[in-house]
């Protein structure tokens, strides 16, 4: 293999939801713009939102955006290492795409070594093949207890030698602190290794942050490289952590309600029900009540009996019994497909102990669990009236049997698939992404009891607030002085 080193940058960050992957995304969209081919890159992923890729494999939700940024089909090697959790101290390993082992933390510390080579593979493919990439590392680079065999931050950089820069969400309050903390329990090349810091989610009046940013700048030697503006209702993919707080909308009709059970995944299902101008979306946290509503959409999960004990415990059990009883409508998505059967079987202790467990008993069907993970892309239609088209993808462990199946929710691939009930109130499907497309997602906000005055297109949506972000890089960032280091963000490229 050749040791080409195109131009690349690492996007670190203070903590956790500081703007990592919103930034990486951001500068994706720039250079594309500018008539590049650019890579997204995270070395390690720790989500339980994924993507499948064009070569058939799993990364992190994230990069998958960032490759919708970057204009290019997303692939294994944008997210080499995939940490999907479990319980709290184990997680699904995921190398290169394909499920690897279920580690818990100690193991994989161990394991780190091997993960690296994985990772470095990747990193030097996506080297032979693109102009430049733009890299994401994960959490906080200054975690002092994970700094022996990182592969995910500074470990990472210092190896293939990628000047960082940090961000820092003000919105959070302690900006200035995250910045210098961060900085200061770095090692001495790993500071000189920090080109500068961007500041993210600023709103208010900028000369009042000006002597703050000077002071950073004395107290540090690192430049300020931007302040972002806070961009509200952004239409992008989460990595991981739900939405913050809940869209004001003049015009919305219809309630829908999703649980937040404790191994949620894929939740950027719920998105364009979110966005929609005409839909009250509301995610509800352990311990709130059910509120009444239309539809309640039970999405993925990677613990799913585990997650189903969560929803008796909370309450949800009787609530969905009431809702239909009132004539609501329901939908199950890959996990959630297989909570809505009459069993849920894992005999091999793949998602917890061995065993059976009840499901909720809506649809005849059961569920038995098996070590091969399905990846795949797809496309089809709903068997709604119109037949609306769909396009998403499949990832799930379970094999689904029973007589339900044969009043199937969709077509994919010329085959049917899913389950609508008899009395036509509860809807299941394995296929993530049923809301993406503009005709699908008006039939079925219309099949849950409203029907839309409006077409919303969630592609388009996520397009433009791509666009929206660049501009907003553009106007903020000093990419000159960025340039020192990475020369093909120089602002002087026209963009196409």
């Amino acid at each position: 293999m050749s040791q080409k080193s195109v131009p690349s940058l690492m996007v670190q960050g203070c903590t956790s939801d500081a703007g990592k992957s919103v930034l990486a995304a951001a500068i994706c969209r720039v250079l594309a713009r500018r008539g590049l081919r650019v890579a997204p890159f995270k070395p390690q992923n720790m989500a339980l939102n994924s993507a499948v890729t064009v070569d058939g494999g799993e990364i992190g939700r994230a990069q998958a955006l960032q490759a919708l940024a970057a204009r290019v089909p997303a692939h294994i090697d944008f997210n080499p290492i995939l940490l999907k959790p479990s319980t709290d101290r184990h997680a699904q390993v995921i190398i290169q795409g394909k499920a690897h082992a279920d580690l818990n933390a100690r193991d994989y510390h161990e394991y780190k070594p091997r993960a690296m080579k994985a990772v470095l593979e990747s990193w030097q493919r996506l080297n032979d093949a693109y102009d430049c990439i733009v890299v994401e590392g994960a959490g906080s680079p200054a975690e002092i207890n994970l700094r022996a065999r990182d592969i995910a931050n500074m470990g990472f950089a210092e190896v293939v030698d990628c000047p960082v820069i940090i961000v820092a969400d003000i919105d959070r309050g302690g900006v200035f602190a995250h910045l210098v903390g961060t900085l200061e329990l770095l090692s001495p090349s790993e500071q000189a290794r920090v080109k500068g810091f961007v500041i993210n989610r600023f709103r208010g009046d900028m000369s009042l942050l000006e002597p703050g940013l000077r002071w950073l700048e004395e107290r540090t030697g690192k430049p300020v490289l931007g302040v972002l503006p806070y961009l509200h209702g952004l239409y992008l993919d989460a990595e991981d952590a739900l939405p913050r707080g809940k869209l004001e909308k003049e015009n919305a009709k219809l309630k829908v309600v999703a649980p937040a059970y404790p191994r949620l995944s894929n939740h950027n299902d719920f998105d364009p029900l979110r966005y929609h101008p005409e839909v009250d979306f509301t995610i509800v946290g352990a311990h709130d009540p059910v509120p009444p509503c239309d539809l309640i959409v039970l999405g993925g999960s990677k613990a799913v009996q585990a997650d189903l004990d969560w929803l008796r415990e909370m309450g949800w059990e009787e609530a969905i019994q009431r809702h239909l009883r009132y004539g609501g409508k329901l939908i199950g998505i890959c996990g959630g497909l297989q909570m809505l059967g009459r069993q849920l079987n894992d005999p091999q202790g793949l998602e917890g102990a061995p065993g059976s467990a009840p499901g909720l008993g809506l649809l005849d069907f059961e569920t038995t669990l098996a070590a091969e993970k399905r990846l795949e892309n797809v496309s089809g239609t709903l068997t709604l009236p119109g037949a609306p088209a769909i396009e998403g993808y499949r990832i799930h462990m379970g094999v689904t049997h029973g007589p339900a199946l044969s009043r199937p929710s969709t077509q994919l691939g010329g085959s049917p698939e899913g389950a609508i009930s008899e009395d036509g109130q509860v809807l299941a499907t394995y296929c993530h992404g049923l809301f993406d497309q503009p005709d699908a997602l008006n039939a079925l906000i219309a099949w849950a009891g409203h029907t839309p005055a409006a077409r919303f297109d969630p592609v388009e949506r996520r397009e433009r607030d791509l666009d929206r972000l660049a501009d907003a890089v553009e106007e903020h960032m000093d990419l000159a002085r960025l340039a020192e280091w990475f020369p093909c963000i120089r602002p002087d490229k026209a963009p196409v």
